[in-house]
C-alpha cells in the first residue's frame, strides 16, 4: 500500500474532535506522532484515516435482500437491535458477506465522524478513504495485533473489537482457528497462541495490510466527492479565468482587425473615386476595377496607367499614413509620377521597398521635411 499515507486516531479520540490531539501518521514508510492539526497540515494526499475500534460497532446480520438499491435502505431494520445507541444517529456501513452468507456492517456516531472530517477539511486535506484499525488485519480465522497497549481482534470472523490480555481466555473459544498473533518482542504472549514478534514500527505495518471496509458511504461518500472538488476548485478556477481571458482577447483583437479592414476598404474606395469619378455606384470594389483593367486593356496609355495603378493600389493602401497628393503619367516614357507625404523617411523607404517586392521598378526622388511630414516624388514604371 506504498504511496499513501495513513492517520490513526487513538482510542481517546472517541471523546470528541480535538485538533491538539496526539495521533500516529505514516508517511513513506515512516511512523511519526504530532498533534492532529499539525499531522494534517504536513500529511500529503492521498491519505487514509483510520478509526479506533472503540468508537465503532461491528456486527454481523441477514438482509432480507441481495439488491443493491435495497440493501442500504434495509440496513437499519437489520441492525437495530445490536445497536445500544439509537440507529437514527449512527452512520451505516456495508461490508463484506461473511462465509455464513450474513453482512458485516459497521455503525459510528454520525456527529463523531462528522467532527472529526470537518477538521480535516477546514485545512483542505479531507482523507481519501475511512477504516477501522481492527477491520485490516489479515489472514483466514482469527487475527490479533497488538497496537497502542491494547489488542485488536479481527481476521475473517464476525468479530472487530479491542481487549485486554486478561479478556482473551474469555473470547478464545468463540474466535475461529487458527489463532495468530502479531505485536513486538517485549509484549507478553497470549495464552495458547503463538505471537509472531514484529520488527518494525506497528503503525507502519498496519498501514500496509490488505484494506478492510471503506465507511465513506452514503453521506459520506458524498462528502470525500466534495472534498475532492474543492482541492481542484482552486486550479479549475485559475482555468476558468484564462479561458475568459482568452475569450476576451480573441473578440478585441478581432475588433481592431475589423476597423483594420475598414479602414483599408473606406482607403481603397477614396483612390478609385479619385480614379474614376463617374462611378457614382460602388458595389464591389475589386470587380470594378478590374471590370476597368479589361475596358482598358488595349486602349494604350490609359491601360498602361490603370496597369501600373492596378499592381501598386494594394501596397499604397497598406500604409495608412502616407497620402497622395498628385499623379502625373506619361505614355512616352510608361511610368506614373507620385508626388505623396509621409510622416518620415523611413516610411517612405518601406513603401519603396514593398513597390519594389511586388515586381514594380521604383525611383524614389529627392525628399523635403515639410513641418512634421516628409514630401518625396516616387516613379513608379519606366
Amino acid at each position: 500500500m506504498s504511496g499513501v499515507s495513513a492517520l490513526f486516531l487513538p482510542p481517546a479520540s472517541t471523546a470528541g474532535a480535538d485538533g491538539e490531539l496526539a495521533v500516529w501518521w505514516v508517511q513513506d514508510g515512516e511512523c511519526r506522532r504530532a498533534p492532529f492539526a499539525q499531522a494534517l497540515a504536513e500529511i500529503r494526499a492521498p491519505w487514509r484515516l483510520y478509526l479506533p475500534v472503540e468508537a465503532v460497532t461491528a456486527c454481523a446480520v441477514n438482509l432480507p435482500t441481495q439488491k443493491a438499491r435495497w440493501l442500504r435502505q434495509s440496513l437499519p431494520f437489520a441492525v437495530e437491535e445490536q445497536l445500544a445507541d439509537d440507529v437514527e444517529q449512527m452512520h451505516l456501513a456495508l461490508g463484506p458477506a461473511l462465509a455464513d452468507g450474513r453482512h458485516r456492517v459497521f455503525a459510528v456516531q454520525r456527529t463523531w465522524l462528522a467532527a472529526w472530517l470537518a477538521l480535516a477539511e477546514g485545512v483542505g486535506k479531507a482523507p481519501a478513504s475511512l477504516h477501522v484499525d481492527a477491520d485490516c488485519l489479515p489472514g483466514e480465522g482469527s487475527c490479533l495485533f497488538w497496537l497502542e497497549e491494547r489488542w485488536l481482534l479481527g481476521g475473517s470472523g464476525a468479530v472487530r473489537l479491542a481487549c485486554g490480555s486478561e479478556d482473551w481466555p474469555v473470547l478464545r473459544d468463540s474466535c475461529p482457528p487458527p489463532q495468530r498473533a502479531f505485536a513486538a518482542q517485549e509484549v507478553a504472549p497470549l495464552e495458547g497462541v503463538e505471537v509472531q514478534a514484529l520488527v518494525g514500527n506497528p503503525h507502519v505495518w498496519l498501514s500496509e495490510q490488505p484494506l478492510g471496509t471503506d465507511l465513506a458511504q452514503a453521506e459520506f461518500a458524498a462528502r470525500q466527492q466534495s472534498s475532492q472538488w474543492r482541492r481542484w476548485r482552486p486550479l479549475l478556477g485559475l482555468v476558468g479565468l484564462w479561458l475568459v481571458l482568452q475569450w476576451g482577447f480573441t473578440l478585441v483583437q478581432a475588433w481592431q482587425l475589423q476597423r483594420e479592414g475598414d479602414r483599408y476598404a473606406a482607403q481603397s474606395a477614396e483612390l478609385y473615386r479619385q480614379l474614376f469619378p463617374e462611378d457614382r455606384k460602388l458595389i464591389n470594389l475589386r470587380a470594378q476595377f478590374d471590370q476597368h483593367l479589361a475596358d482598358s486593356a488595349s486602349s494604350g496609355g490609359e491601360g498602361q496607367l490603370l496597369g501600373l495603378l492596378g499592381q501598386a493600389a494594394t501596397v499604397i493602401g497598406g500604409e495608412p499614413t502616407v497620402s497622395v497628393e498628385q499623379l502625373d503619367f506619361s505614355a512616352a516614357r510608361g511610368d506614373v509620377a507620385l508626388q505623396v507625404r509621409a510622416p518620415g523617411f523611413d516610411v517612405l523607404e518601406r513603401l519603396r521597398s514593398r513597390l519594389s517586392e511586388s515586381g514594380l521598378a521604383v525611383q524614389l526622388g529627392s525628399a523635403s521635411r515639410d513641418g512634421s511630414t516628409v514630401s518625396a516624388r516616387l516613379v513608379i514604371g519606366g
